[in-house]
């Protein structure tokens, strides 16, 4: 029986069987005998997750454009489907040709979120490719990239690459270099050496680690001899007009998170918001123009049939012709249906004009991220708004029939006290009176406030990596005070996190590479979809922790000296770490530091050619 066979007897017996079909329209299919490179993608998550992911479809595009590449997609089995393939002995199999991983030449897997680290183990053994990098004399080179890599030291001895920064162009270049290492005939290291000289590529087997004997990093340095540089710096894309973008998405059969076409309008961002990663790894800010969004959207709403497009970008309400684009999108889109979404918005952008052209077709949730409940600490982490800014852009959009809006915020902020807690309650207090602030028969009926509110994570490569998470039993603590205040409010629903993620994910997001035997004894126990509610398993990651001497505090809750060396140090996203800590003294004063639109701020992005040209 072939392998495609034993799949398909597995598929009544699993929770959601078109996540392991395959077939769908927009699917890339080619001869396998017709190419030089297989490449494997695997997201590691489920199929409507992985599906969802902008980053993904970009990089599927791009290498299959390629006549001698061709690029499938893997997805991380369910719990049910994982186990079943095990019983049976189903390798992890790709969705377009249900070819063992193992078999492909690259595998290239997208690093979102720190509690996804396991499924890769998961993954990685499911495709009966060795964990280790140092036990693999053959099968696929690992290849890692995505936000997380910019400290994937956790994972080091798991991965052979990481990719750093803007995919499009390092990924084909990853491959041509596998070309000329396959024509050469080289041993398997020889490829490591030479991908080590693309830029944006970081060797972690290359690279010696010493510690100091309080168990911090004193120096992380190429190994003698092996010609990988001293810090390595991300890839940038300068012009997005003229980087690849799909014009085709695969079309799933079933539901997926976001089910509709992402247009990424522009990338970066130049707010400085002290908390935020992406706002930091992804600068410096470019935009696509609006005749190339235009091209974009008139063709992937032909080739796919989805009645939504959402204007995709770290703060959509930035892109600097958004009303016009916007109108144009309406225009042309408005006969077929097709709905123009904006994701979470800056609630100090005025949004009135484009909040009236995109709910010409149908309204969604109007979503806006204070962060904070007071200026004082929205001053902290330099949101750069107030709560006039809110109040503006709530009446504005209860004005133009909105009813349903969510907030989003932090509770465990640096400097943190009750009193800001319990500001978010006095702010939704006050967005409530704003819709009854409209006259009856102007407003929308039925109002719907949401609350949200995430546990701060100290992220690597912010301002904020020298603070420590707060401890457990306070954001306990504080959850259940805002919990009580929001509950006196009428048509206000609280989302909360658990801390207990929270807290694994501080401890991986700021780690070194003495993470990894924790980690794969987590795995061996039985931690895999960590970022799940009903998968998630606390008590077995403490275990795992004693079990291999780590000290999770040391990592998640441990306030660093201005001058620790971190384990990312030697790796470059474009921000030095001299202005991270110029924004981190700003911070304790509560000093805002202005948007760079506004004037160079000297982040160190002017480095990189191509980097905030006319600014």
């Amino acid at each position: 029986m072939s392998l495609s066979d034993r799949i398909e007897n597995l598929l009544m017996s699993v929770q959601k069987p078109v996540r392991y079909m395959g077939g769908e329209f927009n699917a890339v299919m080619k001869d396998p005998d017709g190419v030089d490179v297989r490449y494997a993608f695997l997201f590691p998550d489920t199929y409507e997750v992985g599906m969802s992911h902008l980053g993904m479809k970009i990089l599927y595009h791009a290498i299959n454009a390629l006549p001698y590449a061709w690029c499938e997609r893997v997805f991380s089995p369910w719990v049910d489907m994982a186990d079943l393939m095990r019983r049976d002995g189903i390798p992890l199999f790709s969705l377009e040709s249900r070819t063992p991983v193992d078999q492909f030449d690259l595998l290239g897997i997208t690093l979102q979120y720190e509690m996804s680290f396991t499924n890769i183990l998961e993954a990685l053994d499911l495709a009966g490719i060795p964990l280790r990098r140092e036990d693999r004399a053959d099968g696929p080179f690992v290849i890692c990239g995505g936000p997380c890599a910019f400290n994937p030291e956790p994972l080091a001895p798991f991965v052979d690459l990481i990719a750093l920064g803007d995919g499009e162009e390092e990924t084909i270049k990853t491959i041509e270099v596998y070309r000329q290492w396959k024509a050469a005939g080289l041993p398997r290291e020889a490829y490591l050496r030479m991908a080590a000289q693309i830029p944006g590529i970081y060797v972690p087997s290359l690279y010696d680690v010493s510690y100091n004997e309080d168990g911090t990093v004193r120096a992380v340095t190429p190994k003698p001899g092996s010609g990988a540089p001293q810090v390595v710096k991300k890839a940038m894309v300068a012009d997005l007009d003229g980087a690849v973008y799909p014009e085709k998405l695969i079309v799933p059969y079933g539901e997926i998170v976001h089910n509709r076409i992402m247009l990424e309008i522009f990338r970066g961002c130049t707010r400085g918001c002290r908390f935020c990663q992406a706002g930091m790894i992804y600068r410096p800010i470019r935009e696509r123009s609006i005749p190339t969004l235009m091209r974009l959207a008139d063709s992937l709403v032909s080739s796919t049939g989805y009645d939504e497009i959402s204007l995709m970008s770290l703060s959509s309400g930035d892109y600097s012709c958004l009303p016009e684009l916007a109108h144009q999108m309406v225009e042309r889109f408005a006969a077929r249906r097709v709905k123009i979404s904006l994701p979470s918005q800056r609630i100090d952008t005025v949004l009135t004009d484009t909040l009236k052209e995109t709910q010409k077709v149908r309204k969604t949730a109007l979503t806006l991220a204070p962060e904070a409940g007071t200026q004082r600490l929205r001053d902290v982490i330099n949101k750069g708004v107030t709560e006039a800014d809110l109040m503006r852009s709530v009446t504005d959009a209860f004005d133009q029939g909105w009813s349903a809006v969510k907030l989003y915020f932090m509770i465990g902020l640096p400097t943190e006290t009750d009193e800001d807690v319990l500001g978010i309650a006095d702010l939704a207090g006050k967005v409530r009176r704003c819709y009854f602030s409209i006259p009856k028969e102007r407003r929308a009926p039925g109002l719907r406030i949401t609350v949200s509110a995430s546990v701060f994570v100290p992220k690597n490569d912010t301002p904020f990596q020298w603070a420590p998470q707060l401890d457990f039993d306070t954001v306990v603590r504080r959850q259940q005070l805002l919990r009580r205040a929001l509950s006196q409010l009428k048509g206000v629903d609280f989302k909360y996190h658990a801390p207990d993620v929270s807290y694994i994910e501080a401890v991986f997001a700021r780690g070194d590479r003495r993470l990894a035997d924790a980690m794969e004894r987590a795995w061996r126990m039985g931690c895999r979809f960590d970022g799940w509610s009903d998968q998630f398993r606390y008590d077995l990651w403490l275990k795992a922790f004693e079990e291999t001497g780590v000290d999770p505090d040391f990592y998640a809750t441990r306030p660093r000296p201005e001058d620790e060396v971190f384990p990312w140090d030697h790796l470059d996203c474009g921000v030095t770490k001299a202005y991270l800590l110029r924004e981190w003294e700003k911070a304790k004063r509560a000093e805002c530091t202005p948007d760079c639109r506004k004037g160079c701020t000297g982040c160190g992005m002017k480095r990189y050619p191509g980097a905030c040209e006319g600014r």
